[in-house]
């Protein structure tokens, strides 16, 4: 679990090695198009490796409530005791977002629908389904997809006046759709409604309109059924069973989350879109996050081969770290490089710069992580 978490943290510091400006320079390129392609999220249908990032870090924190759960109850804790504990975790996550995406900026950037934010919101809800029978979790999953799905569609679409480009969005943009599907376009929608409402009660410099990913804070609810997924998956590692019995889970279950997440997209019933995290976005991308912690398990432990994976272990046991470590002083440390190494220390590497100064971002954030790793010093929240 540790390896797949420091695989999908690593995905997600890899941002800075900007493969995107590495394309623009090579433009005949098919294979830094193709780099470039899985660094980036989709405009709004469709899926990358990129946008696996948040779902597999939202799955693994459903994965280790089981492991939390014990390891507490063993040391009997009274449920009181780890509720509010609980309450305390996803309050510290709700304000470490709000901090994060408030850097560099005048004042305080009240925002939910960031990573942290988004698993802080729902996570007291899925603590309390992590005592439920497992009959009762797959209900409940059942329920927050159907309601969140109800809930769009019952949404009035747009009328004919309604500007899209006030919200963000041209008129002709391609991925418009109509039928059912429409009460998933982007800024016209449900949760782009509530926000219009809600982020609004907060202080701000301007009154908010729309973001402009069309991301929202509603998708915390739908994150929670990510969570639920991982949650049970986490139940199945715990249970002790033979590992074909579990492998033979894993890929069941991916394999039927993918396909009915692209039975939802093509019917056009819930299509596939990350930035409002729409029930078919759950089950799709879920799907995913079956299959990859089955590959971790496999390789690591049943095969095990865990040599390779020490790298990725250092990341995920600091998880919160690296989160943080990314976006406070990536800068800071490309820029120290130069200014003790030269301005230009970079610049002799060509179109391959963004790689070399992003690389040296990286090897100096994985340092300090593996000190952290020495020290047995883990931040947790």
């Amino acid at each position: 679990m540790d390896a797949y978490r420091g695989f999908v943290m690593f995905l997600m510091a890899a941002e800075i090695l900007h493969y995107g400006r590495i394309s623009e320079a090579l433009p005949d390129s098919s294979f830094w198009r193709f780099m470039d392609h899985h660094q980036s999220h989709v405009e709004w249908f469709g899926c990358t490796l990129h946008d696996l990032i948040q779902p597999s870090f939202s799955f693994l924190v459903g994965v280790a409530l089981p492991y939390s759960i014990a390891s507490r109850q063993a040391k009997d804790e009274p449920f009181g005791v780890m509720f509010a504990q609980t309450l305390r975790r996803s309050l510290i996550l709700v304000l470490l977002g709000i901090f994060l995406r408030s850097v560099g900026r005048e004042q305080t950037n009240f925002t939910f629908e960031d990573t942290l934010t988004q698993i802080g919101l729902g996570y007291p809800f899925l603590f309390l389904l992590g005592f439920r029978s497992t009959r009762t979790v797959w209900v409940a999953l059942a329920a927050i997809l159907v309601g969140y799905w109800l809930a769009f569609v019952l949404y009035p679409l747009p009328g004919p006046g309604f500007s899209y480009e006030a919200v963000g969005v041209p008129a002709d943009w391609p991925y418009h759709k109509t039928g059912i599907a429409a009460h998933f376009n982007k800024n016209s929608n449900l949760a782009w409604a509530f926000d219009t409402w809600f982020l609004n009660l907060f202080p701000r410099a301007k009154t908010f309109l729309y973001n402009g990913g069309g991301y929202a804070t509603l998708s915390f609810i739908p994150t929670l059924g990510t969570m639920v997924l991982g949650l049970q998956a986490g139940r199945w590692l715990r249970a002790g069973l033979p590992y074909p019995d579990l492998l033979k889970r894993f890929l069941l279950a991916g394999v039927m989350g993918l396909a009915t997440g692209w039975l939802l997209t093509i019917t056009g019933i819930s299509p596939s879109i990350k930035r409002i995290w729409t029930p078919g976005w759950v089950l799709f991308s879920g799907g995913w996050c079956f299959l990859l912690i089955s590959a971790f398990y496999y390789i690591i432990d049943v095969r095990q081969w865990r040599g390779w994976a020490f790298p990725l272990v250092v990341i995920g046991m600091n998880s919160i770290a690296i989160y943080c470590l990314v976006h406070l002083i990536d800068h800071f440390i490309i820029d120290t490089f130069k200014t003790h190494l030269g301005q230009t220390v970079f610049d002799q590497f060509g179109p391959y710069e963004p790689l070399a100064s992003g690389g040296a971002a990286l090897l100096v954030f994985w340092l300090i992580l593996y000190w952290m790793y020495k020290k047995k010093l883990f931040i947790r929240v």
